[in-house]
């Protein structure tokens, strides 16, 4: 099936607001035959003064007028206020089918692009689509009607006056046509620039604590300074081919205005023509005149807004690599396997991180997953989450391969706590909710007290409602690892899986972090990854993986007791 154009896409976001569409274009259509009414009013008026009428008729004429222009404002500013929410409810509609289209992606997905880009085809690109499709679509009718109503009336009071007015307008609907691809290209590619630019700002703000660590202000600021001034130099060649656009079309309308004295003036000298029709016919082609060139100006912006807009619909229209299944279990025993597992990131598809893992976790058991950094230990959790497919093999949960099963409704099993928890910027108990929004209060006390976390909440000004600030930084690493817990237990999952989470804090926290966390693993499936080793002594079974694959298994005293990699990580990690 052949994908829709920008154009039709834009059409397909307005359907739903077509009530309001077409009452605005009524008032659109009653205004502009307004519009188009007052110059034979003129016509009327110096006829009338030239052929030796009354001050009564000027005076009647000038009333006329009057009510005319007051009845085109109210029409007008109906027209533009439909028109204004019509288009802010297309925009609305955009922004919000495009964030559902982003947050669905898969994980490899957002490996490969950046936050800021992202958050700059929400921001900046949809912004553009916005004045295309509100005021710009209200102006572009109205400028097209008056143009071809004036254009009828002036044909029918002198065809070939008319000719000659619209002789140079072929130079301006050719030089609009070639501008139109030119303007789409260059408002492409400004808009990536911008992206790029929201990419090093959306980087050096969120990582400020590094940026001022290292004193690299300046660094950044120059680093900016360079991506905005590549989306600076497409805009100035943008605007160098909308000087010379412009040019063309406002020679072009001048240019009819000098056609139409000329030979207007031949015929009011033969007496084909009066001094009425004449001034009529001269404020219909300032009325063409004004409003090709208001056309050509539209006609600038709305290419800019499709240029903009094709990578908004190339986003909206991407269909996630990673697809759910529909199995939903009633009943989660907790028994994963691993069979002959390889994988490689999407982004390094030349590199396997993984080959031929074969790895069984049984139901309430602890399996403890340990190794070189970069073995490929959180690639494993991150299979089990479903965060990506593997490369070739297959995952299964109670005999079930994890692609046959609903994505939502596994990751919903599983708990996640990482070494560095992602907190959002809202309240510490809209934080434990995160994962079961429907829990009751009561619920969400257990849940932190089972955490260790009850205490230091209580002891916070707001308690359960002090927001914990961007990514939690109000909380110490302690704190926030408790609230993840909590997060966790509330929960109820049957997996678990903990990387490295209580690798990063300091004694007293760890004891508290760690009591936490047996509760949390008590009756559960749960794999571990860990580098201190001291945490994972007591766990039913270690796995070592070193390059990708599984080095060795067993329990503590059977892996120190066979003298292999694991006991020379312990040997070299107790004497450290």
């Amino acid at each position: 099936m052949r994908a829709l154009s920008p154009v039709a896409r834009i059409v397909a976001l307005a359907r739903p607001e077509a009530g309001r569409l077409v009452v605005a274009t009524v008032a659109l259509l009653l205004a502009s035959g307004l519009n188009l009414a007052w110059p034979k009013v003129i016509q009327h008026i110096v006829d009338d003064v030239l052929g030796g009428g009354g001050a009564d008729a000027v005076d009647r004429y000038a009333v006329l007028l009057l009510g005319l222009f007051a009845a085109s404002a109210i029409l007008g500013s109906v027209r533009m206020y439909l028109f204004t929410v019509a288009g802010e409810r297309i925009v609305t509609r955009l922004r919000h089918q495009l964030y559902a289209s982003l947050v669905r992606q898969e994980i490899g997905f957002f490996d490969a692009r950046r936050t800021g880009e992202l958050t700059n085809r929400l921001a900046s690109d949809t912004t553009v689509v916005q004045n295309a499709a509100t005021v710009n679509v209200s102006m572009l009718l109205r400028h097209a009607l008056m143009a071809l109503g004036a254009i009828g009336i002036m044909a029918f009071t002198s065809w070939r006056l008319t000719l000659v007015m619209l002789a140079l307008v072929p130079v301006a609907a050719l030089g609009a046509v070639v501008y139109g691809r030119i303007a789409r290209r260059l408002s492409r590619q400004v808009q990536d620039a911008l992206a790029k630019s929201t990419e090093v700002a959306e980087e050096t703000l969120s990582g400020i604590r590094t940026v001022r660590a290292f004193a690299r202000e300046e660094a950044e600021d120059v680093r900016y300074g360079r991506a905005v001034e590549v989306a600076y130099e497409l805009a100035r060649e943008r605007a160098r081919y909308n000087a010379i656009f412009g040019a063309i079309a406002g020679f072009a309308g001048y240019g009819a205005i000098s056609g139409v004295l000329w030979y207007g003036g031949r015929l009011l000298a033969d007496g084909r023509l009066t001094m009425g029709g004449l001034t009529s016919f001269l404020l219909y082609t300032f009325t063409v005149g004004v409003s090709i060139a208001s056309l050509a100006g539209l006609w600038q912006d709305f290419m800019r807004a499709v240029g903009a807009t094709e990578r908004v619909f190339e986003l909206m229209g991407r269909a996630p690599e990673v697809q759910s299944g529909t199995v939903r279990l009633e009943r989660v025993e907790g028994r994963v396997r691993f069979e002959d597992v390889s994988f490689s990131y999407p982004t390094r598809a030349d590199v396997a991180v993984l080959g031929g893992v074969d790895l069984a976790l049984s139901p309430g058991h602890t399996v403890a997953l340990v190794g070189p950094s970069g073995g490929g230990k959180s690639t494993i959790a991150a299979l089990l989450s479903r965060f990506y497919d593997p490369t070739a093999g297959r995952i299964t949960l109670d005999d079930h391969d994890l692609r046959d099963l609903d994505a939502d409704w596994l990751r919903r099993q599983i708990g996640v706590v990482s070494q560095e928890p992602v907190l959002f910027a809202t309240s510490i108990r809209e934080n434990i909710l995160y994962g079961r929004p429907d829990a009751p209060p009561e619920a969400v006390e257990a849940a932190a007290r089972a955490a260790n976390a009850h205490a230091f909440i209580q002891a916070l000004p707001e308690g359960y409602d002090t927001p914990v600030g961007e990514r939690g930084v109000r909380l110490s690493g302690g704190q926030k690892q408790r609230v993840a817990i909590a997060r966790a237990l509330l929960e109820d999952p049957a997996l678990l899986v903990l990387d490295e989470a209580t690798s990063a804090l300091d004694a007293e926290s760890e004891a508290l972090v760690q009591e936490a966390l047996e509760r949390l693993m008590r009756g559960r499936t749960t794999l571990v990854i860990a580098h201190r080793l001291s945490t994972v002594k007591s766990a039913d079974r270690i796995v070592v993986i070193d390059g990708g694959r599984v080095a060795e298994q067993g329990d503590h005293a059977t892996l120190v007791a066979g003298g292999g990699l694991y006991r020379q990580l312990v040997e070299r990690q107790f004497a450290a």
